[in-house]
């Protein structure tokens, strides 16, 4: 995995407005079906990674548990655990470079 690539897209998709921040919010994108692709950071509580990863296996949307809150904050410039990509382009491309 290039992590580099993988921030600067995830900067990108933030500054496109394609992104949820938070919890709450990307639950509630996942619950309409909008998430595309979400990140939960390495070092999310046990409580917010269950949360989350049942939420997106029973709705079949593909979640990534290999980057940390600070990476993931430094790449979208606030401090996050959880993030969803709504757009289908960059979540398949970031989709592909995390895999990678």
């Amino acid at each position: 995995m290039d992590k580099n690539k993988v921030l600067n897209m995830l900067g990108l998709a933030m500054r496109a407005g394609k992104l949820v921040t938070g919890e709450e919010l990307t639950l509630k994108e996942i619950r309409r079906n909008k998430a595309r692709l979400v990140l939960i950071a390495t070092d999310a509580g046990k409580n917010t990674y269950k949360n989350i990863s049942d939420k997106c296996t029973y709705y079949k949307i593909p979640y990534n548990n290999r980057l940390t809150a600070l990476e993931i904050g430094g790449a979208i410039g606030k401090p996050r655990m959880v993030i969803g990509i709504l757009d289908a382009g960059f979540a398949k491309k970031i989709g592909e470079l995390i895999q990678g």
